[in-house]
């Protein structure tokens, strides 16, 4: 065991003697020692049931004869930093996750890691530890968010937000607006629709890395406790197989997780992720495999923002399993592929059983015959950007318009609560990507806003910074290169026409060449908006979003 290193003989009668300190046993330090990673606080409503997965946890790996030890690590919620200062340190806490859990497991050497996270950036910073450090891991999330009920349906967070847009102008009042917020978020757990982090606690079970129901299973459900204990004793026999993560996040892992991506309609931020996880095992996916998943993907499932269902209702259909099992009948994905339940998926797939077809449809009646997402290129985006195609209304799909530029998202907020955007516009919000933001903020603020104000249909948001897996719209993101890095979109000026092509995967600037060349001699980059502390760090090392933004200095996991 590689705990041995730190506990075993007479050398390490000192080290044995502070495990003592802080309670252990001679039994508890000789059996193999799991590192349990904790992302509780008190103000991430996904995090704050943590405690309780934890305990659950442990019970697991003490009852396979392990001893548990608990470390915590922050979490940042991306709703309450979301529109001010506090969304550019979102993207970059990803990083110091995965830093701190590395730090961690490397100085105590564990043996094992059992992996307790919830939200947006704290799923995948995890698993890029896990990738680093090739240990024996399982993830066990804290699971999603029961919708809320407001008027005799069901509604979520992305309802309140774009009800402040409704409320600016005017469509509700005060009254209703505060009933909302009364009602959209009932209870602990991740956000109840499809969001970043319950696509990303989703591709978790797609990769193989978390067991089967670790993305729908309701946080308030008691089945959650039970599967939270259940990944707790599997640990011990990932540990005692040797089963480590370098054996299921590889290419055909990632490949994986992008088909069940695709038919889910996952957040567009899932891209950015699974590049990162990929980037630290040393794999290079890129925005054309991307697409080529997405050309033969049928869109499975519309939750929200893209449709009325939310995570309970894909659950109650069969959740991950049954998507992967309708993928499968049709070949979309690699069956012989291993997973931390120590079954192949063909396995999970072949025992699930399949509900509501209104949540999962056949392969033959799809909602889209591609899958959720896409990657654009063009003369507006050389290295890509993104879009949740499966959110954006048909009449956008192909759409020429005047840009109306801005250099931050303030300022496009600002202009849309103001009412005065004109249908057809295509708005472009830059200087908001990993170098410029600094932090690649998302912008669902703006979106919801547009939203709410009946203008979904009518206006195109392009940005080098990202969207929340809550936006729906036309809303195409992580345009790259950035315009920090003198990317095409610092040189577009207001009334430009910009061409988004979606069904032909182009993002186009109807500007000569000629022109942007002179516009180029001329362009400066903008000083950081917050050019201190660790953000002024993160900028100076953080790589392109086409490929993760990762940091530059990182080296994947050797080969």
């Amino acid at each position: 065991m590689k705990s041995d290193i730190a506990k075993k003989g007479a050398q390490r009668a000192p080290h044995r003697s502070l495990l003592k300190a802080a309670g252990y046993t001679d039994g508890e330090i000789r059996k193999p020692w799991v590192g349990v990673v904790n992302a509780v606080n008190d103000i991430v409503p996904g995090h704050v049931q943590l405690d309780r997965i934890t305990k659950a946890v442990k019970a697991g790996v003490l009852a396979a004869g392990g001893t548990p030890i608990e470390f915590g690590c922050i979490g940042i919620c991306d709703g309450i930093a979301m529109n001010h200062e506090g969304m550019k340190y979102s993207l970059a806490s990803r990083e110091v996750i995965a830093d701190s859990i590395e730090l961690m497991a490397g100085a105590h050497c564990f043996d094992a890691l059992v992996l307790v996270p919830n939200c947006d950036k704290i799923i995948p910073a995890m698993l890029m530890a896990a990738v680093r450090l090739d240990l024996p891991s399982i993830v066990i999330s804290g699971g999603p968010m029961l919708a809320g009920r407001s008027g005799g349906k069901d509604i979520d967070l992305i309802d309140l937000y774009e009800a402040v847009g409704a409320h600016a102008a005017g469509e509700i009042t005060s009254a209703g607006l505060k009933a909302l917020e009364d009602s959209a978020c009932p209870g602990c757990g991740s956000c109840s629709g499809l969001f970043t982090a319950n696509s990303m606690n989703c591709l978790a079970e797609a990769i193989g890395m978390a067991l089967p129901g670790n993305g729908t299973i309701p946080a308030v459900d008691a089945a959650r406790i039970r599967l939270a204990k259940e990944a707790g004793a599997r640990v011990m026999a990932l540990l005692k197989k040797d089963v480590r993560p370098s054996a299921l996040v590889t290419l055909k892992g990632i490949r994986n997780a992008l088909a069940v991506d695709m038919a889910i309609g996952g957040s567009s931020n899932t891209i950015l992720h699974l590049f990162a996880v990929a980037a630290v095992a040393g794999i290079h996916p890129d925005l054309a495999m991307v697409n080529a998943i997405s050309e033969r993907t049928p869109n499975l499932v519309r939750l929200s923002p893209a449709g009325s269902h939310h995570m309970q209702d894909l659950h109650e259909a069969g959740g991950i399993p049954a998507v992967m099992k309708e993928l499968a009948k049709n070949g979309l994905i690699d069956t012989g592929l291993p997973t931390v339940s120590g079954k192949t998926v063909g396995a999970l797939c072949k025992g699930a059983a399949t509900g509501n077809r209104d949540v999962i449809r056949r392969c033959a009646s799809p909602y889209m015959e591609t899958g959720g997402l896409v990657a654009l290129t063009g003369s507006l985006a050389p290295a890509g950007a993104i879009v949740k195609q499966s959110a954006a209304p048909e009449n956008l799909l192909v759409h020429e318009g005047p840009a109306h530029c801005f250099d931050s998202e303030e300022k496009a907020h600002a202009y849309i609560t103001a009412g005065k955007v004109k249908a057809g516009e295509v708005l472009v919000i830059r200087y908001e990507g990993p170098k410029g933001g600094p932090g690649m903020p998302e912008m669902l603020s703006p979106t919801s806003a547009i939203a709410g104000m009946g203008m979904a249909d009518k206006v195109v948001l392009i940005t080098d910074g990202r969207f929340s897996g809550g936006t729906r719209g036309a809303s195409i993101g992580h345009v790259s290169p950035e315009a920090q890095e003198a990317g095409p979109i610092a040189l577009v000026r207001n009334g430009d026409i910009v061409k988004v092509d979606i069904p032909g995967r182009r993002l186009d600037l109807k500007v000569s060449r000629k022109v942007l060349a002179e516009r180029k001699r001329s362009w400066r980059p903008k000083a950081l908006k917050i050019g201190h502390g660790y953000l002024a760090r993160y900028a100076e090392m953080v790589s392109s979003a086409s490929t993760g933004a990762v940091l530059q200095t990182r080296q994947g996991r050797k080969k």
